[in-house]
């Protein structure tokens, strides 16, 4: 059971009506996580991936608790704690050992597999009957991402290999997770990101102060970066994200993550004049057909 410890309503961000709006209003949560790279070897002190995770995960999950002004109850405690550890927690280290370990490219179709994984666990969490369709979709997604994002230096690294396929894993079984157990009634989407991302970025906490130490100088443009990837990049994300899970199929969302290194590859060709040549094109043209080829299902599974 859980029940919120006031009875004062949260602000929280109206639902939008019909499938394509709940949609877009998702999609914007992984474009916008796209630009993290841009940001962070633009903005932010180099060498402290950790303390940036924490910064995007911790805060943001303290207001957010605070606005929404609801706690977990009896078995949300250990589901909340479950959750945030596999969406954000696992996920963020592992990504940063990927990334350390493995040129872009490769890290960024390590973490393209997840809606391959997604469609699996569909079936094994959600008793969901195997879909070629989602397969299929999340096959040629996969193949678009490799086409734009690998290229002549993409070496391969085992630790970083298993790191990139464990942070996609991760992902996709918080997704898959959160799906089945839905939001709690009563509880607006502000306050469970809250709990996801407070329980996230608390085993941040120690990570960042045994493996980088001291937090680094912040000066004005990591300051810009830090409230980008705090209040934009965690905060207003995840509450879409979260919020779309729980009202659209759980494989259809998993393909919304391709979103991520489409975007950022777009912003390092417009930003950082990266070349970006026609195998790039046919590859983006690959995953934005399988994005949207994902969203059109022949049978959609009924939300939650």
């Amino acid at each position: 059971m859980t029940t919120t410890i006031t009875p004062v309503a949260a602000p929280a961000l109206a639902p939008p009506t019909g499938v394509a709006a709940r949609t877009a209003t998702t999609a914007l949560a992984p474009a916008v996580w796209g630009s993290t790279y841009l940001v962070t070897t633009e903005l932010l002190p180099p060498g402290h991936p950790l303390f940036a995770g924490l910064l995007r995960a911790l805060p943001a999950g303290i207001v957010a608790v605070a606005v929404g002004r609801t706690l977990p109850r009896g078995v949300w405690w250990w589901r909340a704690l479950a959750l945030g550890v596999l969406n954000i927690g696992i996920l963020f280290p592992l990504l940063f050992v990927a990334a350390e370990r493995l040129p872009g490219g490769v890290a960024a179709t390590c973490a393209a597999a997840q809606p391959m994984i997604v469609a699996g666990l569909a079936v094994a969490v959600l008793r969901q009957p195997p879909s070629g369709w989602a397969f299929l979709w999340g096959g040629v997604g996969l193949a678009g991402v490799a086409l734009v994002v690998l290229g002549p230096d993409a070496a391969l690294d085992g630790v970083g290999v298993i790191a990139g396929v464990g942070a996609a894993a991760s992902m996709a079984l918080g997704l898959t997770l959160t799906k089945r157990w839905g939001r709690p009634a009563g509880v607006s989407p502000v306050a469970f990101a809250g709990w996801l991302l407070t329980a996230g970025g608390l085993p941040l906490l120690p990570l960042t102060a045994a493996f980088e130490g001291s937090p680094p100088a912040i000066d004005s443009q990591a300051v810009l970066g830090y409230l980008w990837l705090g209040a934009i990049g965690g905060l207003v994300t995840f509450v879409l994200w979260f919020r779309g899970i729980g009202t659209l199929p759980v494989t259809a969302v998993a393909l919304l993550v391709l979103l991520s290194p489409l975007v950022a590859a777009a912003l390092g060709a417009v930003v950082l004049d990266q070349t970006f040549g026609a195998v790039q094109l046919a590859g983006f043209v690959l995953a934005l057909a399988a994005i949207v080829g994902g969203q059109l299902a022949p049978h959609r599974e009924v939300a939650r």
